[in-house]
């Protein structure tokens, strides 16, 4: 386990129930069935789980829309679960912004395609707040 970076004991605990939820479903079915599959695990495991949990995005202190993140883990990591045959640059910008909109630094893309995959990724609050304060002068 690499102890390296900022709450690398919970990602890796989620990845592994990640790998136990694929290796029992395997691929093939949508999204959602993966969505409830990864919820029932983490929740037996312990976690705080919010499925579909809205993220406000805001333009200039100003509401222009509303996502919703896959799973949020002990109001901490970001889950983006996808089938796909294989993770797109899309999808990683899609995170990316999820963990933009929020407190979240941490997002995990996991994709239950015919190859398992995980990309961590990493926005940290310290950026947010550069983006914040660029907003604000302007």
């Amino acid at each position: 386990m690499n102890n390296n970076y900022k709450h690398s004991e919970l990602t890796e605990q989620i990845i592994s129930v990640f790998y136990h939820v694929y290796n029992t479903l395997g691929y093939g079915f949508l999204d959602k069935v993966y969505e409830n599959a990864m919820s029932i695990e983490l929740q037996k495991r312990g976690f705080d789980v919010q499925l579909q949990k809205a993220i406000n995005v805001y333009y200039n202190n100003e509401k222009v829309g509303q996502y919703f993140a896959d799973i949020l883990i002990n109001e901490t990591v970001i889950l983006e679960l996808k089938a796909a045959e294989s993770l797109k640059k899309e999808h990683e910008c899609q995170l990316i912004n999820y963990l933009k909109a929020t407190d979240s630094e941490i997002g995990l893309l996991l994709n239950f395609g015919t190859t398992p995959q995980v990309k961590r990724r990493v926005f940290s609050n310290k950026n947010k707040q550069i983006i914040k304060n660029e907003v604000l002068k302007s």
